[in-house]
């Protein structure tokens, strides 16, 4: 699917030639809330992402447990919802593995972070798979540290392997990916982390590079460093995107607020030059909330920012 190698800015990439982009639509708020989420794929649809990106397949949508959501957490694992998240998971990775088996590019649009439980624990099953986690959060906590028992703030713990069995070895698959095959871009909540007692990421070797280090040496630096901790031995790395790695005053349609930020054209570059690697085997989208985005604008802009970073790769 991909062919030509070239230079920009000094980072060497392979175009993109018939990249065949399926979305997904896994609205799933099992590991979050109901209070809007569950609307960003009908959001960013409505605002032109799949007319730009897919025209030749429709979009798929996947159905959802979230009839099942309880806000009371399981007294023995202290997460909500473990099991219809279980459940959920599977048939996630199922759906995304069918697409892989058909040549397609999955592009799943949550929904809140769990996503990725299905996502990750579904690409084990076929190979050995690194991830490049865009995020503003650590996502690290144990559940019983979590202040809410919210999933979406322990998904990365869960699929590197750190909390229960239930969601951490979904099909005997623990972990679903290993530290060092993790980058993490953009984490601006260690003084969070902190005040609740989080696991410390930093302790782990997952390879970060969070704000600070963007602010200081640049985008373009961070980029060409993330590129280059690619491990070459794996089969291919899955991107996630939580919109809340945008800062707040550009995309204030998130559920927790944090200062600081990416503007859309470092996000922009960031995600486009790993696709250009060729090693970028599928991308999702989580967290945005249609309800605070009254305009539709900021739907808007993360749709084109998606669009254009798919474009120039």
């Amino acid at each position: 699917m991909r062919s030509g190698i070239d230079f920009v800015r000094g980072i060497p990439y392979m175009r993109t030639q018939g990249l065949h982009i399926q979305i997904l639509a896994a609205p799933s708020i099992l590991g979050l809330r109901t209070n809007g989420v569950q609307y960003l794929a009908a959001a960013l649809l409505k605002a032109g992402l799949g007319r730009q990106l897919q025209p030749e397949h429709p979009v798929q949508h996947l159905a959802t447990l979230n009839a099942l959501y309880s806000d009371k957490r399981d007294p023995d694992t202290h997460c909500l919802n473990p099991v219809p998240l279980r459940d959920f998971s599977i048939e996630l990775g199922k759906a995304v593995n069918l697409l892989l088996d058909k040549d397609r590019f999955p592009l799943v649009l949550g929904g809140d972070c769990s996503i990725l439980l299905g996502i990750m624990s579904g690409l084990k099953a076929r190979g050995k798979y690194g991830l490049i986690f865009i995020d503003a959060h650590a996502d690290f906590y144990e559940p019983e540290k979590s202040v809410t028992g919210e999933v979406a703030d322990m998904d990365l713990a869960i699929v590197t392997g750190r909390g229960p069995d239930i969601l951490t070895n979904i099909n005997n698959a623990k972990p679903y990916v290993q530290d060092d095959h993790v980058i993490h871009i953009g984490q601006r909540d260690w003084e969070e982390t902190k005040k609740y007692g989080s696991q410390d990421i930093r302790e782990t070797n997952i390879i970060r590079y969070d704000l600070e280090n963007i602010d200081r040496e640049g985008i373009e630096q961070v980029t060409a460093a993330a590129i280059a901790d690619l491990d070459p031995g794996l089969d291919g790395y899955w991107m996630h995107f939580d919109t809340d790695v945008l800062a707040d005053e550009l995309n204030p349609a998130v559920e927790y607020h944090l200062p600081g930020g990416l503007d859309f054209e470092q996000s922009e570059y960031f995600i486009s030059q790993l696709l250009r690697t060729g090693r970028i085997i599928g991308f999702d989208v989580t967290i945005f909330n249609p309800r605070f985005d009254t305009t539709g604008q900021i739907a808007q802009n993360i749709s084109n920012t998606i669009v254009r970073a798919f474009r120039s790769s």
